[in-house]
């Protein structure tokens, strides 16, 4: 505790001894005058302090009094230098002072924490006497008896550090800290006791003593008032679990009365959504048990009545923006039932519409008017002119390795831009989109004038590169195992790095990507391709399947939400069968596959065109994209054909945790020239593209008896999936979503030269009857501690004889 005596005290030091022991007698001074006083809870060992004796002084200023200053001597000073202490007095010689200019000089040395007791007394010959007792410095600090929360944890939370100052009030400060840091953790009854080891030369060391206490969990969570939803209901609501054994790790189910408010909002937006416009919280009451070991919470809720919304209108302050218009374009309709997201979703749907029409700065405030009568709740949407506001500056926070430049070209807004909050979120968007964060916040705050405005946009980021290790099992036994690094914010700079190797039965493959997403500052994403391949399809096909070669790529966006991209490659294409397949005749595997041995040259370009409406890029609820697919192959080289395909996904989210996702996808090739499709250019489906059947399980068979029932691949397929995102129980930290799904299909239509003989009868070896495929079953996602790992397990719903299944397969990666 840093002593500030009375004046009058100061003063009387001066004075001859008589005066100081009557002092003294009066309770006013006592031994404390000379040495500061030490902390009550810690024991303090001083150590020995060379400090001069005081100066016998005869004279002091009495309250009207006023002394002019002759020189200033500072005394007991050891670490800090005369002139320090001189700079921070508001005393100079020459100076009149009196009692109170002393005590203000003796409260500005003491406001620099620099000093545990500070004193000060005139003597008669006009001498201002310093006396001072400095604030230690720290050794160490020490922490004893934590183990729920790890030294550095506690180290980064307070702010005594070794070589610092130690002073009272901030060890105070730091013991509340770590106090409120275990009661974060689910420890109410966490205590922490400070120690000071005082050293040689005016050194201390710092001891928390943390006596932990158990964990304060939640015996029990109870709602009154409730009759629309039940407890468990609720409960789910909430983030606040009840402990149980098996929530291992999981901290919500220690009690914390900050996510206990956060509890409240998440209810009323439950009810709020579903009707309950006038739903309140009346009471959280959180009771801890006598044994100190858990809390019981219960809520009072009144529920109100269910409303439907009114009257819905939109009136505006701008001739320019028609209202009637804007009302087509909300997402509600009188009669429908009341939900508060959807108030949200309407002021974001006329924000967007007038930023669209050129109105960057308005203003939607939604106003309320409730019917009780009717149980109705009419919604007006005032769209109002704000003021005009322009981007001051742009700040970006939390990069510590993606260069600036980087997030800044996502940005839709510069400096100097007209501020506008819908192309601020997209922005987010862009960023979020980039793979690179584990969170993008982008705030406003106040410019330097009223009509400025500062953008803070905060990164979390997470790491880029991925080291993927997978592997898939089949129902017969078939093996894959692939290696690949990717990097997908090499050196900092947004650029896409990809190396990959693969190793199975079916395939071995080595290639490198780079891509380069800002190709000449423009918005070009630039890139080229380069591999070597080999199929070896002797287990489901008799031949081998060899290709080497690279390519180049661009693509750059249509608009906000439409991507072309083009691509030219150039690969030399290798077919092998096994010796003696093409001598002597071999039935429909001769007439399938011999006429395509040998190494074909393949020059194709094409290109990709990509619109992506979903609501969010990494999680979507709602929305869809669409991709379409071309390849010309015949600009030069030895093949000639038209590739196209193209696919459909769709999102509808009943809930956050329920999400319907739909997709259909379909391909085409044809020759042209008179030229074939060999059998390497064809369609292949099966494994993740068709999830129960194998590699190529699906599609037109070789059957000729003694051959290995060849796959043949097909030149047109059709699938289609239906997949549900399901809630199963376990807490989002788990990070494991489940899904059930269906898969529907077909893939076949080989060339007619493949399918009948020489006769022109059909080839009965040959089996292409572009019959319907189906399956169906339960896909786990993990994101594990070594990372994502997925699970499919599947069950045939419809197949064709020669069709070869699986009923489980596997994938794993991890990050760095």
């Amino acid at each position: 505790m840093i002593r500030q005596d009375a004046s009058a005290l100061r003063f009387a030091r001066a004075l001859s001894p008589s005066l100081l022991a009557l002092a003294a007698a009066a309770g006013l001074a006592g031994p404390a005058m000379a040495q500061s006083q030490a902390p009550a809870a810690p024991v303090i060992q001083p150590a020995p302090a060379e400090v001069g004796p005081p100066a016998p002084a005869q004279a002091a200023p009495v309250q009207d009094q006023r002394v002019t200053i002759n020189r200033i001597l500072v005394r007991g000073n050891q670490r800090i230098d005369q002139t320090t202490v001189l700079s921070y007095l508001p005393i100079q010689p020459g100076d009149v002072v009196d009692p109170a200019v002393l005590d203000v000089a003796v409260r500005t040395l003491t406001r620099t924490q620099l000093f545990a007791d500070v004193q000060l007394g005139v003597q008669p010959n006009g001498d201002l006497v310093v006396e001072i007792v400095e604030n230690p410095i720290i050794n160490q600090v020490v922490f004893e008896g934590n183990g729920a929360v790890s030294e550095d944890k506690l180290r980064e939370e307070v702010t005594l550090k070794p070589r610092g100052i130690y002073t009272r009030a901030r060890i105070q400060e730091d013991v509340g800290k770590i106090v409120e840091l275990y009661r974060l953790s689910g420890r109410i009854s966490a205590t922490v006791t400070p120690k000071i080891i005082q050293l040689d030369q005016n050194r201390v060391d710092v001891v928390f003593e943390i006596n932990e206490g158990p964990e304060t969990g939640v015996r029990a969570i109870t709602f009154l008032g409730n009759s629309a939803y039940s407890d468990s209901d609720l409960r789910e609501v909430m983030v606040t679990q009840q402990s149980a054994w098996y929530r291992l790790f999981t901290t919500n189910d220690n009690y914390d009365p900050n996510r206990l408010d956060y509890d409240r909002e998440q209810l009323r937006k439950f009810y709020t959504n579903r009707g309950y416009y006038d739903f309140r919280v009346l009471s959280a009451i959180s009771e801890l048990t006598p044994d100190d070991s858990a809390f019981g919470i219960t809520i009072t809720v009144d529920e109100g009545d269910r409303y439907n919304f009114g009257t819905v209108e939109v009136v505006t302050e701008n001739d320019r923006l028609n209202p009637d218009f804007l009302k087509l374009l909300l997402p509600i309709r009188t009669g429908d039932l009341y939900e508060s997201d959807k108030i949200e979703s309407a002021v974001d749907a006329l924000t967007f519409a007038a930023g669209s029409a050129g109105y960057a700065f308005v203003e939607i405030e939604p106003t309320y008017r409730a019917n009780p009568e009717t149980d109705t709740v009419d919604v007006t949407f005032n769209v109002k002119e704000g003021q005009r506001v322009y981007v001051d500056r742009i700040n970006v926070i939390g990069n510590t390795r993606t260069l600036d430049n980087v997030i800044r070209r996502e940005m839709m807004l510069t400096e100097g831009d007209a501020f506008n909050r819908t192309l601020l979120e997209r922005s987010r968007n862009n960023l979020r989109a980039l793979g690179f964060f584990k969170d993008v916040t982008v705030e406003e705050a106040r410019g330097t004038a009223p009509d400025r405005s500062v953008v803070n946009v905060t990164v979390t980021e997470q790491p880029t590169g991925e080291l993927s290790v997978g592997a898939g099992f089949s129902s017969v036994d078939s093996f894959v195992v692939n290696l690949g690094i990717t990097e997908r914010n090499f050196r900092g700079r947004g650029q896409n790095v990809v190396a990959r190797v693969e190793w199975g039965s079916l395939r071995q493959q080595v290639d490198f990507r780079f891509t380069e997403p800002k190709f000449l500052g423009r918005d070009l994403r630039a890139g080229f391709d380069a591999f070597h391949s080999r199929y070896d399809l002797s287990e489901y096909s008799s031949y081998d399947y060899r290709s080497t070669g690279g390519g180049l790529r661009l693509s750059y966006p249509l608009n906000g939400y439409t991507l072309l991209s083009t691509r030219y490659f150039l690969k030399s294409d290798e077919i092998i069968v096994p010796q003696g397949y093409c001598s002597g005749g071999g039935g429909g595997g001769a007439a399938a596959l011999c006429d395509q041995v040998g190494s074909f040259l393949n020059s194709s370009a094409g290109y990709t065109l990509l619109v992506d409406r979903r609501n969010d890029p990494v999680r979507p609820t709602r929305g869809w994209t669409g991709t379409l697919r071309q390849d010309f192959a015949g600009i030069g080289g030895d093949v000639n054909y038209i590739k196209s395909e193209a696919d459909v996904t769709a999102y509808w989210g009943i809930t956050p945790d329920w999400v319907v996702t739909a997709t259909a996808s379909v391909g085409y090739i044809a020759g042209w020239g008179g030229d074939p499709i060999r059998i390497n250019d064809r369609f292949f489906k099966g494994g993740n593209s068709f999830r129960g059947f194998e590699t190529a399980g699906i599609g037109p068979r070789d059957l000729t008896p003694g051959t290995n029932n060849d796959a043949l691949g097909g030149n047109f397929y059709a699938i289609g999936t239906l997949e549900m995102t399901v809630p199963n129980g376990l807490p989002e930290e788990y990070g494991i979503r489940t899904s059930v799904f269906t898969d529907v299909g077909t893939l076949g239509v080989l060339d007619d030269r493949y399918t009948t003989t020489t006769g022109g009868l059909p080839n009965t070896n040959i089996v292409d009857e572009l019959a319907l495929r189906a399956s169906a079953g339960v896909s786990i996602h993990w994101r594990s501690p070594m990372g994502p790992i997925r699970f499919d397990l599947s069950q045939i719903i419809g197949q064709q004889d020669y069709d070869k299944t699986e009923t489980f397969r596997f994938s794993t990666s991890t990050q760095f």
